[in-house]
C-alpha cells in the first residue's frame, strides 16, 4: 500500500518534502509519504529490497524511516559534445529515479552544438546542431518523464563562452569577425559573445524568455566557466567598453555580463544558476553557485550569502575510482568553519558526465554505477563511509540498476564482443577486466588534441570500466592472506595464460592490435605475483629479488593504448609481502 497526504506542487521545487516511511510485515508492505516525491523514493527503497527466492520474489521485514541530507542531488549530462538521443536520456531518468537522484541537469549548449529547437533564433539549432537537437515536444516530453520520477530538469545554456555554436548562425553576437564553424575538438575554445554589445541582450531576452516558457523549474543555469577572454582583449571597441565603465580587467567584465543576464533571467521568473566563475561582487543573493573548481569556492559562495551546490570531486567523466568520489562531501573540511546557517545554503551537489569520451553506446558504463555513489554520499548520512562495504552494495546496486533499464552491463557485453568479432570473446573480456581507462582529462594530452567529435569510440579504452573490479577485489583477497591464497592463485593463473588465448584473435583484430603489449605484460606481471605468492607460503624472503620485480612493475604501470593495468598493484603488495 502507498499512502500518500498531499498531491504536490504543479512544479517540484528544491525544497519538496523527500521524506517516507516503509514498514514490510508478513502482512504486506506500506509505504506513507507526505509528497509524491517521498512516495517515490520510498518505492525506490522497496524495489532494492526485492530479490528472488525459492518460492518466488521476497523481501525482508524492516522498518525504515527515510529522509535525503541534502536536497539537490543532480545528475549533469553533457549532450552538446556528443548528441544523446531521447532513448539515451529516458534511460538515464530510469537509473537516476532508482538510486533517488533528483536534478537532472540538462547541458544543452556548447562549442560543439546547440541542441534545442528555438523557434525564437531558429539558426541556433538549424545551424549549430548538425541536425542533432531536441523539439520543443520533445522537451516537454522528457521534462513529464522526468516529473513522473520526482525529477526536475535544470536546462543549461552556457555563456558567454562555450558559444561557438551559437556564434554559426549569429556571427554578429560574437567578440571577433566570423565566419564561425561548430568546434569538432575539445578543449577551451576563444569564441565567445560580445558583452559590449546591446544586440547580445536583446537576443538572450529573447532566447531565454522562450527557453524559461518551455522548461517549468524555478532555475535556469547559464554556464559562465571558462571564458579565456583572449577574444575581448584582442578587440579594441570591447576594450574601449571596459575603460568607458571602469574595468580594468575581463573579469570585470564578465561580472558585468553575468549580471546582465541575471536580470534577463529574473525578468523571465526565474532564479540564476552557474558555475563558480559568476560569483563577483555585486551578484544577487539569489543566485546559485555550482562549483566546479574545488570545495572552497563553494564554501566562500556560502558564506557571502549564496546558495550553491558541489560538482568538484564529482566528475564521472575523469575515471576516478568510486572510493575516490566516495571520499567527497559537500560539507566537507572547507564548510567546516561555516555557521549553521551559512551551511543550509548549500544545497547538495551533482555528479558531472562530460561527453568528449561518451557516445550514446557507452555513456550508462560511464555514469553507472558510479554515479549511485554520488547519490548515496547526498542522500544518506555523512557518516556513513564504509568503502569496503560501499563495494559490497555497488555490486548490488548495478544489478539492481540493470533491472531498471541501465544499459552499462549490456553495452560492456555488446562492445567487447565487437573487439572480438566473431572469436572467443572470453580472453578479451579478462583483459578489459583488468584494464582501466587513463585518468583525468590524459586522453586528450596523449593523443596531442587528435580526437574530434567524428572519431569512432570503439577501442578497448572505450569499453574498459572506469575501474576494475577485478584488481579491487584481488586488493581485497591480498589483505586476508594466508586465507585467501588459493583464489588468488586461481586468478593469477587465469591472468598469465590469458595471454596465449588472446593473441589469436589480436592477430584478426584491427581493433585489438594496440593492446597486445599489455596482455603481454600481464602474463608476465601474474608469473610474478605466483612467484610471490610461493615465496610467502614457503616463508622465503629476498629483498634484492623484491627489488628487481619492483622495478618491472613500474613500467608495466604506465599506460599504453590510454589504457593502465590496474592489477599491478594488488601483485605489487604480493612482492613487498615476500621482501
Amino acid at each position: 500500500m502507498v499512502q500518500c497526504n498531499s498531491a504536490g506542487g504543479a512544479i517540484q521545487t528544491v525544497r519538496e518534502n523527500e521524506s517516507y516511511s516503509l514498514s514490510v510485515t508478513p502482512r504486506g508492505a506500506r509505504v506513507h509519504a507526505v509528497t509524491p516525491a517521498g512516495a517515490l523514493r520510498g518505492l525506490a527503497t522497496f524495489a532494492q529490497l526485492v530479490e528472488l527466492g525459492p518460492e518466488g520474489y521476497r523481501l525482508p521485514a524492516v522498518e525504515i524511516e527515510d529522509t535525503p541530507r541534502f536536497p539537490w542531488r543532480g545528475l549533469m549530462l553533457d549532450v552538446s559534445r556528443h548528441w544523446m538521443p531521447i532513448a539515451v536520456v529516458k534511460r538515464t531518468l530510469d537509473a537516476m529515479a532508482a538510486v533517488k537522484l533528483n536534478v537532472f541537469h540538462w547541458h544543452l549548449s556548447d562549442d560543439q552544438g546547440f541542441r534545442v529547437e528555438s523557434s525564437s533564433r531558429p539558426k541556433l539549432h538549424e545551424m549549430g546542431s548538425d541536425g542533432h537537437y531536441y523539439t520543443h515536444d520533445e522537451v516537454r516530453e522528457i521534462i513529464a518523464y522526468a516529473r513522473d520520477r520526482g525529477i526536475r530538469v535544470v536546462p543549461e545554456f552556457d555563456m558567454p563562452g562555450h558559444a561557438t555554436s551559437w556564434l554559426v548562425g549569429y556571427p554578429e553576437l560574437g567578440s571577433a569577425p566570423g565566419p564561425f564553424q561548430i568546434e569538432r575538438k575539445w578543449g577551451i575554445f576563444n569564441p565567445c559573445l560580445d558583452p559590449g554589445n546591446e544586440e547580445v541582450y536583446r537576443f538572450l531576452d529573447g532566447l531565454i524568455g522562450e527557453m524559461a516558457a518551455l522548461f517549468p523549474d524555478e532555475y535556469f543555469h547559464v554556464g559562465g566557466d571558462e571564458v579565456n577572454g583572449e577574444q575581448w582583449k584582442a578587440n579594441a571597441r570591447i576594450q574601449e567598453f571596459m575603460r568607458s565603465h571602469g574595468m580594468k580587467q575581463e573579469h570585470e567584465l564578465q561580472a558585468y555580463f553575468s549580471k546582465r543576464v541575471q536580470e534577463i533571467v529574473a525578468r523571465h521568473g526565474k532564479k540564476m544558476m552557474g558555475w563558480d566563475e559568476i560569483l563577483q561582487p555585486g551578484l544577487p543573493r539569489d543566485v546559485a553557485v555550482q562549483s566546479w573548481r574545488g570545495q572552497k569556492s563553494l564554501a566562500e559562495a556560502a558564506r557571502q550569502g549564496y546558495s550553491g551546490i558541489l560538482s568538484s570531486g564529482y566528475y564521472l567523466d575523469l575515471m576516478y575510482h568510486s572510493s575516490e568520489h566516495y571520499a567527497v562531501d559537500p560539507l566537507g573540511k572547507e564548510a567546516a568553519s561555516l555557521t549553521p546557517e551559512e551551511q543550509k545554503l548549500i544545497l547538495g551537489g551533482e555528479a558531472c558526465e562530460w561527453a568528449e569520451f561518451a557516445t550514446p553506446e557507452n555513456i550508462d558504463a560511464r555514469l553507472w554505477p558510479r554515479g549511485a555513489v554520488v547519490a548515496e554520499r547526498l542522500w544518506s548520512p555523512q557518516s556513513v563511509r564504509d568503502v569496503a562495504d560501499m563495494y559490497r552494495r555497488l555490486e548490488a546496486v548495478s544489478r539492481k540498476l540493470d533491472f531498471a533499464g541501465a544499459d552499462h552491463l549490456a553495452s560492456y557485453r555488446r562492445m567487447t564482443q565487437r573487439l572480438a568479432g566473431v572469436r572467443d570473446v572470453e580472453p578479451v573480456r579478462v583483459l578489459a577486466g583488468v584494464v582501466e581507462p587513463v585518468k583525468k582529462y590524459s586522453r586528450n594530452r596523449i593523443q596531442k588534441g587528435s580526437y574530434t567529435s567524428f572519431t569512432p569510440l570503439n577501442r578497448m579504452v572505450d569499453v574498459a570500466r572506469p575501474e576494475s573490479i577485478e584488481a579491487i577485489q584481488v586488493s581485497r583477497m591480498v589483505e586476508r592472506l594466508p586465507l585467501t591464497a588459493g583464489e588468488i592463485r586461481r586468478r593469477l593463473l587465469i591472468w598469465r595464460d590469458n595471454d596465449a588465448r588472446l593473441q589469436p584473435v589480436i592477430q584478426q583484430s584491427a581493433l585489438l592490435a594496440e593492446v597486445a603489449p599489455l596482455s603481454r605484460d600481464l602474463a608476465s606481471i601474474a608469473t610474478t605475483g605466483l612467484e610471490a605468492l610461493d615465496r610467502i607460503q614457503a616463508g622465503q624472503h629476498d629483498p634484492g629479488w623484491a627489488s628487481r620485480q619492483e622495478k618491472s612493475l613500474d613500467a608495466a604501470s604506465q599506460q599504453h593504448a590510454e589504457l593502465l593495468l590496474s592489477v599491478v598493484d594488488p601483485v605489487r603488495r604480493l612482492v613487498r609481502l615476500a621482501k
